[in-house]
């Protein structure tokens, strides 16, 4: 795989990239306030850099509105809608597998004596 290619996977496939997308995906243009309450456990900052990284990318459209207060709109771009699909599969996959996910961390865990999971 090309140095590039890997640049852009590292963007699209980072933790709170799939879920912006996912989430914008499922409901269309998004004010920023409605987007963090919808992406749960996600910082302002981060939630920020995230945004911005995707718009970069021509996956994310920003519209900002001249009122008082400003008003600001998040949406997919038609690039990104290319990715809505693979990302609901990825969303749906671990949905289903949950279950085993859970089960296989707590055989791992019981098998390695003092380890624990990293904080994110």
């Amino acid at each position: 795989m090309g140095c590039r290619a890997h640049e852009v996977l590292a963007r699209v496939g980072d933790k709170w990239s799939v879920y912006v997308i996912h989430v914008l995906g499922e409901a269309g243009t998004l004010r920023f306030s409605e987007l963090r309450r919808r992406v749960e456990g996600i910082s302002q900052r981060m939630l920020t850099v995230t945004l911005r990284s995707l718009e970069r990318d021509g996956l994310v459209s920003r519209t900002m509105y001249p009122e008082v207060p400003p008003r600001v709109e998040y949406a997919l771009t038609p690039l990104a809608l290319t990715l809505r699909d693979i990302v609901g599969q990825l969303v749906r996959w671990s949905q289903d597998h949950l279950v085993e996910i859970d089960a296989a961390r707590d055989r791992y865990d019981a098998q390695v004596s003092g380890w624990a999971p990293a904080e994110e």
